[in-house]
């Protein structure tokens, strides 16, 4: 029983062969097409293209463009994840040995079962990160520390003095000496003002260590 399967198998896979062995080869058509999808026109990248006929495929290119040699009645089956599949016959009317075909593919509805992810392998493992997290630091909190005036008085004093500081620093400079231009520069040492103010401040008990 298993030998007469086998050679029936066989005899078949030569005849078939022998069928298409004698079929014209002037008739083979390069058969060139792009695959498009029925909403919004856009094509499809890598779309599966089978030839039933000769049991040989294509798949096409990012553009949804593909080619491949077929024959005259042959019917083509077209395979894209999330579109129906559809089938093509290629006319056995054509007169010349190059053929161009748009094919359009309907949208299909999926419907999965509902897929809950968590990032947590169990809840121990939830619980024991909910201890130990971190208080939340969102781009408001860190813009106001990084605004603060210490951190803003630490990045200037790192920063060197570009031209328009150094010409305010040396017009400051010039000002100041032509102020006490012809006698000895202010000392506030020798302010009676200064003095007065620090006595007050003393008895009135305003000055304290640091």
């Amino acid at each position: 029983m298993k030998f007469t399967t086998l050679a029936l198998f066989i005899f078949t896979a030569i005849l078939a062969f022998a069928q298409r062995s004698s079929v014209d080869t002037s008739k083979m058509i390069q058969l060139s097409g792009v695959v498009i999808s029925d909403e919004n026109l856009e094509p499809l990248p890598y779309t599966t293209v089978w030839d039933r006929s000769i049991h040989r495929g294509v798949i096409s290119d990012y553009y949804g463009f593909f080619t491949m040699v077929a024959f005259p009645g042959d019917t083509l089956f077209f395979n894209f994840y999330g579109y129906k599949n559809s089938s093509y016959i290629v006319p056995d009317t054509l007169k010349e040995n190059r053929y161009s075909i748009v094919h359009m593919m309907q949208t299909d509805t999926l419907n999965k079962p509902e897929v809950v992810v968590y990032p947590w392998p169990s809840r121990d493992a939830f619980a024991r990160y909910f201890v130990e997290m971190k208080p939340y630091d969102d781009a408001m909190r860190r813009a106001q520390r990084e605004l603060s005036g210490e951190s803003l008085a630490f990045t200037a004093a790192r920063l060197s003095n570009d031209a328009s500081l150094a010409y305010g620093y040396a017009q400051n400079q010039r000002l100041t000496r032509l102020y006490t231009n012809g006698q000895l520069p202010a000392n506030n040492l020798f302010n009676p003002y200064s003095w007065a103010k620090l006595i007050s401040d003393w008895k009135a008990g305003k000055l304290s260590r640091q």
